[in-house]
């Protein structure tokens, strides 16, 4: 990685602090970030409400299972934002292949199951690394560090989870009077237009919680490299004698 061409300060954080720098980072870049992840991500929910005939709990579940996929487009649009590159949808669909394809089955398996995954994918992603080489490095990136990535990841969660409850209590909240009563039983009784409704707000939950999640665990994983690495040193060398 040349790290002069990096377009962030790079210093020493506390990993908190670099988390909320992901976060940042996403809201500097949301239009390259959304207009590349909003089609795809649309595509993918509609191809998942397809399946609602067969079952009403299916859609919302292959929605969680894909997330480590689609977090792959999100990471492929940051690291290029770090070098101040923007990314429209031409530059995602030329390199689709190694951004959608590559070692999808790790994606879909091991990286879903992870308590770290935006932390580690970019070491996955990025460092080009593969079998023991990738796994020694992503023990070294998480040394010391299994908590406060563990502890990230179930931030999010929360989050996720709060706000999808809210836009649901939206429903009693907006009923009409005399009807608020009957809006919450409605929603847990198990219709097919409950469980419409309810994945539908999980859905839009996604799509806005996830970039925030991807940029929080890239800009820790830096942070890292920063710690290991002093990252922070030679780029104010290469400034000051470029």
């Amino acid at each position: 990685m040349k790290v002069d061409a990096l377009t962030l300060e790079l210093r020493p954080r506390s990993m908190s602090e670099a988390a909320d720098l992901g976060v940042r980072m996403v809201q500097a870049h949301a239009r390259s970030i959304w207009r590349c992840f909003a089609p795809l991500y649309l595509a993918v929910v509609a191809l998942a409400f397809s399946t609602m005939d067969a079952a009403t709990w299916l859609p919302a579940l292959l929605i969680f299972w894909l997330k480590p996929w689609l977090d792959r487009t999100l990471l492929f649009v940051l690291s290029r934002a770090v070098f101040g590159q923007r990314t429209a949808w031409a530059d995602l669909w030329r390199e689709r292949r190694a951004v959608w394809w590559q070692r999808l089955h790790l994606t879909l398996t091991v990286r879903r199951l992870s308590a770290w995954r935006s932390y580690t994918q970019p070491v996955d992603q990025l460092e080009g690394q593969r079998g023991a080489a990738l796994y020694a490095r992503c023990r070294t990136m998480l040394s010391g560090q299994h908590g406060r990535a563990g502890g990230m990841q179930l931030v999010f969660a929360n989050l996720e989870l709060v706000l999808g409850l809210g836009l649901l209590a939206l429903a009693a909240w907006f009923s009409l009077p005399g009807q608020d009563a009957a809006a919450l039983p409605w929603l847990t009784g198990g219709s097919k237009a409950a469980q419409w409704l309810a994945t539908a707000t999980y859905a839009g939950v996604v799509l806005f919680v996830e970039p925030f999640y991807v940029g929080a665990g890239f800009a820790m994983y830096l942070n890292r490299r920063v710690q290991l690495e002093a990252w922070d040193v030679e780029q104010e060398f290469r400034r000051a004698f470029g």
